[in-house]
């Protein structure tokens, strides 16, 4: 019996990584910890188990991981989002003794996930980046929001935490008193944050170098490009299309091979329409939102690395279409009226991706229950917003200027 892969974390990357290993016939164990999730009720998968979160109550969802092992033997873990792979890669020496770990060790992690670390990285060798502080305390953000050029950013160093305290990936600010608001406003909830210069231009500028490394050398890769967010420009991808991009090719292993990483990664770059050259946004040390868009193109990243840490066979590169569209609809359809109040699209653009070669990231004929779960569950949100927006606003709420930018 082949090894089962333990699936962790089941929203859109863990039903990826779910439908593209179960379809090989790899065994699939799905551990779940958010009701939003839909992945854990996916055809393909034989064990569901709900844990404990990640980081709130890690000792006990690394227990849960190492009692599986005395059900179903030497399973290999995948965390599929940051709160899963930061809880393992801590405990990864831990788990390796009862499991294979699809993810690098912690101090490799540990200067992806903080993404100061990812800056300094990129400076030390000579790889292109948006300008970038970490103020120590207000002092320091008071000093850069004297000499700024605006807009620019208000970034958290770990964007997972900051994204479940204030549900959104940043704050972009048009002035000093915008800045000090949102500085303040992170620093209160313990959270660090950068000061980071604004790159303008559209969505279709950011880009995504996704690989495969053994010790730091690239065996596999694959470009796309971004076509649409949600919510527009500093959202999660709603519209993502293969494309051959080999500017990036070189600062990703450039970047992989400084750091001898070993695995799969997604790095990120934008392009900057004042100089024409792609700049570092992240590396994510784990597989990323639209995975299942380099599966279809043939380059099965999944299935890559289990082969790899199973049997031990090393990847191949695999060519690869463009014009390959991967759709959130769910996203793509909640940030469309957004689009259309920016006039960026026409609606024979806005819909052209729905017309060509395309895979989406939940409906599939073949396995419907995570789609049924997921437009279930937005629309019992939609409700509640319609009911919370029809009672009279407190006079005490603050919205942050630029908080739903």
């Amino acid at each position: 019996m082949r090894n089962p892969a333990v699936i962790l974390s089941t929203h859109n990357i863990g039903l990826g990584l779910i439908r593209t290993l179960g379809r090989c016939g790899v065994p699939i164990i799905a551990v779940y910890y958010q009701k939003q999730d839909m992945g854990y009720l996916s055809r393909y998968v034989q064990e569901r188990v709900p844990a404990p979160h990640p980081e709130h109550s890690e000792e006990d969802f690394i227990r849960l991981l190492v009692d599986l092992a005395a059900r179903h033997g030497r399973c290999v873990l995948f965390p599929a989002d940051d709160a899963t792979l930061v809880a393992v890669s801590k405990n990864r020496s831990r788990l390796a003794e009862h499991h294979i770990v699809a993810c690098a060790e912690w101090t490799t992690v540990r200067q992806l996930i903080d993404k100061k670390h990812t800056y300094r990285l990129a400076e030390s060798i000579g790889i292109p980046a948006p300008r970038t502080i970490t103020p120590r305390d207000i002092d320091d953000a008071e000093e850069y929001a004297a000499s700024a050029r605006y807009p620019c950013l208000v970034k958290p160093c770990e964007s997972h935490r900051y994204f479940e305290i204030f549900r959104r990936k940043l704050v972009k600010v048009a002035n000093a008193n915008e800045l000090l608001a949102a500085y303040r406003q992170a620093s209160d909830a313990g959270m660090e944050v950068m000061l980071q210069e604004y790159i303008p231009g559209t969505d279709a500028d950011g880009v995504n170098y996704n690989s495969y490394c053994c010790d730091g050398t690239t065996v596999a890769e694959f470009t796309a490009r971004k076509v649409r967010m949600s919510p527009p420009e500093f959202g999660v991808p709603a519209v993502v299309v293969s494309r051959h991009i080999p500017e990036v090719q070189d600062l990703g292993r450039r970047l992989l091979q400084s750091l001898g990483y070993t695995g799969y990664s997604c790095t990120e770059f934008r392009r900057d329409p004042r100089d024409g050259i792609y700049k570092l946004m992240e590396i994510n040390p784990r597989h990323n939102r639209s995975l299942m868009l380099a599966v279809t193109c043939s380059v099965n990243f999944p299935l890559m690395e289990y082969t790899h840490l199973v049997d031990g066979r090393v990847p191949s590169p695999a060519e690869y279409r463009d014009g390959i569209y991967w759709i959130d609809a769910a996203k793509d359809l909640a940030a469309g009226r957004q689009y259309r109040a920016r006039d960026e699209f026409s609606w024979v653009e806005y819909v052209r991706p729905y017309l060509k070669p395309h895979v989406f990231a939940t409906f599939d004929v073949r396995d419907p229950v995570p789609f049924l779960k997921r437009s279930t569950d937005i629309l019992r949100m939609a409700c509640r917003a319609a009911v919370r927006s029809a009672r009279p606003r407190s006079t005490h709420e603050q919205v942050l200027p630029g908080a739903n930018t």
